[in-house]
């Protein structure tokens, strides 16, 4: 029996892939932070599975919104660059941890659990308090971001890599922020659409190692898509009628219940 005939919509996957692509275009903020808790507490998926699927998931999703940046002219590729070189390494390494260690040994369990308790709740803070912490370091750094250094960027892309490798969580919020920080002088719609170009290849890279692990449920995936796709088309429609502040916030305080949730399992 082949790989397709293993796969079929299952109706609760969808449902939760519309409502997190519903969520993710009205927020921007990316599916990870919502879907692998989702999989993991309320579906009861082993946290490398619900990591590894929504990795794959992430990546085809990413790729949408990249293209439509690309065209856009959007995308400052030699940030790209930059954070690709610090991230693909970073997710090398630790997929080859994983590999070493065992995907289902309790000690990589426990990693993953508390990196995305830990990535959730510094997303939350990135959501909840970006424009003070922006204005904050801007004040007490004027110089900061004028003249920054590429190797800060490639550090951003190593951190991003490890937290996205072992949670699938961090690419969106906490990417953003960083570059707003390191970038202040470029367009936020470049900041975007540059954080949305490097998740594709950081989240491919780091799907099809999960997939080299064993750790993608398929049938799952396909369910997810299939509900994400019209749920991001009318999250994205119906963002221009919503009170950004209030949703984002909202969010933000979910991530923190959740992520303090993981943390403390």
């Amino acid at each position: 029996m082949n790989l397709v005939d293993h796969l079929a919509i299952i109706p609760g996957y969808a449902l939760s892939g519309l409502l997190v692509g519903f969520l993710v275009g009205m927020t921007g903020v990316g599916g990870g932070s919502l879907m692998t808790p989702l999989l993991i507490m309320v579906f009861g998926f082993h946290p490398t599975t619900a990591v590894g699927t929504d990795l794959l998931f992430a990546a085809v999703t990413k790729t949408v919104g990249a293209t439509i940046h690309s065209a856009g002219k959007t995308v400052e590729w030699r940030i790209v660059r930059r954070l690709a070189v610090g991230s693909v390494p970073a997710t090398i390494l630790c997929l080859i941890l994983i590999a070493h260690f065992g995907i289902a040994s309790k000690s990589v369990t426990s990693m993953v659990s508390l990196t995305l308790g830990v990535a959730l709740l510094l997303s939350a803070i990135a959501l909840l308090f970006r424009d003070i912490i922006i204005t904050w370091i801007n004040g007490r750094f004027p110089e900061a971001g004028l003249n920054s250094p590429a190797w800060l960027t490639v550090l951003v892309g190593a951190i991003l890599g490890v937290l996205v490798s072992l949670s699938s969580v961090g690419a969106g919020a906490l990417g953003t922020v960083a570059l707003v920080i390191l970038y202040p002088r470029l367009p936020v719609v470049r900041i975007v659409g540059s954080d949305i170009a490097h998740a594709v290849p950081l989240t491919l890279l780091a799907g099809l190692g999960h997939w080299y692990l064993g750790n993608i449920n398929f049938p799952l995936l396909e369910s997810l898509l299939v509900g994400s796709i019209p749920g991001i088309i009318a999250g994205s429609y119906l963002a221009r009628f919503a009170n950004d502040r209030i949703l984002k916030t909202c969010l933000g305080a979910i991530l923190a219940v959740v992520g303090s949730r993981m943390l403390l399992k």
